[in-house]
């Protein structure tokens, strides 16, 4: 029940809508002061009554509508057409016909965009208290619709607009987090390619002079062997370095940096760690399921919450856990390049690792690893 409140209406999450005709369609209920009229014997003719109703009801309705699928016909028809009914009812059988005014300002503030609104809501003030005066209304009765029916226009233009920023913003993070990814694509294959592309062809060098030497001077090409074989382990000293960079500056960098892009993206951290020393391999390691867990959570899972935990338990336990839906986007369940590549890492160190969706809601990555002796 909490959950429910806390998620209703929340401008950030990714399944709400926002804003939409059904929902200010409801201000029809407007309708009811004239309708009250009509029963009361208070609005006539008749004849001529009902249809206004009818016809401003279904304006209305069709200009909400149309506001959210085609802005064109909703000012320059729909919204004229309702605009001549409310205000030819209003002064035509007065009384509670005024509050079909106050209807006409939801529309214009839910149809209406721009520099075009303030006048419009204006005018309609302008027309109100020239009603109200022709009916020798009270000062006190005046403003107060006057006071309706500006707040009516102005209130609904607002909501529209900050949720239209509110979108910006919701695809403006989504891009920034590919983007930040694909970046970090381009500087591991510029840093591999630095890495490898003058020792390779070193190497390549030294294994043609072996393959000339062989048959002449062994002992010569003996030492060109041992020259590839210093090269290539340097090499793979070096790739290792350039991939345990690649996943990240360790455990306790890469928590403080998941705390502050979950931050960005509007995601609540809450990070739990025990385990102060580790390690290098198992730091290294540890550190990149953090990277890997956290991406997958700012790009796939439309979070508002993301928990990251390490314990020990039969070994060193991570756990990234989030409030999220599989079905936010193309989120993995348990595959993808980056996940398999570490649950390939994960599985050469004996460990185990999970990937996959909560019941009910959310996602889980868990990597357990063997506990090294000297880890405190």
């Amino acid at each position: 029940m909490d959950r429910d409140r806390e998620s209703w209406l929340n401008p950030l999450s990714e399944d709400e809508k926002g804003p939409d005709a059904k929902g200010m369609s409801m201000w029809v209920v407007l309708t009811g002061g004239p309708i009250w009229d009509v029963v009361h014997g208070r609005s006539h003719p008749l004849w001529l009554a009902w249809p206004a109703i009818l016809a401003a009801g279904a304006l209305y309705v069709a200009t909400l509508r149309l506001a959210f699928s085609d802005g064109w016909k909703a000012t320059r028809i729909t919204l004229p057409l309702l605009a001549a009914v409310t205000i030819a009812g209003a002064a035509g059988f007065q009384g509670n016909w005024a509050y079909l005014l106050i209807m006409l300002s939801v529309a214009i503030g839910t149809t209406v965009r721009g520099r075009s609104l303030p006048p419009l809501a204006f005018a309609l003030c302008a027309v109100s208290v020239i009603l109200q005066i022709r009916v020798g209304a009270g000062l006190a009765d005046t403003l107060s619709l006057v006071w309706g029916v500006f707040t009516a226009a102005i209130i609904p233009a607002i909501i529209i607009r900050l949720w239209e920023a509110i979108r910006e913003l919701q695809r403006t993070r989504r891009e920034l987090a590919v983007a930040a990814v694909a970046e970090e694509r381009l500087r591991f294959s510029r840093d591999l390619h630095d890495v490898l592309g003058h020792t390779l062809s070193v190497m390549v060098v030294k294994a043609e002079a072996v393959r000339r030497l062989a048959p002449v001077d062994a002992a010569a090409a003996a030492g060109q062997a041992a020259d590839i074989e210093q090269i290539g382990r340097q090499a793979l000293t070096e790739v290792r370095a350039t991939v345990t960079g690649y996943r990240g500056r360790g455990l306790a960098a890469e928590l403080e940096s998941a705390r502050t892009v979950l931050a960005d993206a509007g995601v609540d951290a809450s990070i739990s760690t025990s385990v102060v020393r580790l390690p290098p391999e198992t730091d290294a390691l540890l550190g990149w399921a953090v990277r890997e867990g956290v991406t997958n959570v700012i790009r796939h899972s439309g979070a508002r919450s993301c928990g990251i935990d390490l314990r020990r338990g039969g070994g060193l336990v991570l756990e990234i856990r989030d409030d999220g839906s599989p079905s936010a986007g193309e989120r993995p369940a348990g595959g993808g390049n980056g996940l398999d590549g570490l649950r390939e890492r994960v599985t050469a160190v004996g460990g185990e690792m999970e990937a996959g969706p909560l019941p009910g809601r959310g996602f889980l990555l868990r990597v357990a690893v063997p506990e090294e002796e000297d880890a405190t």
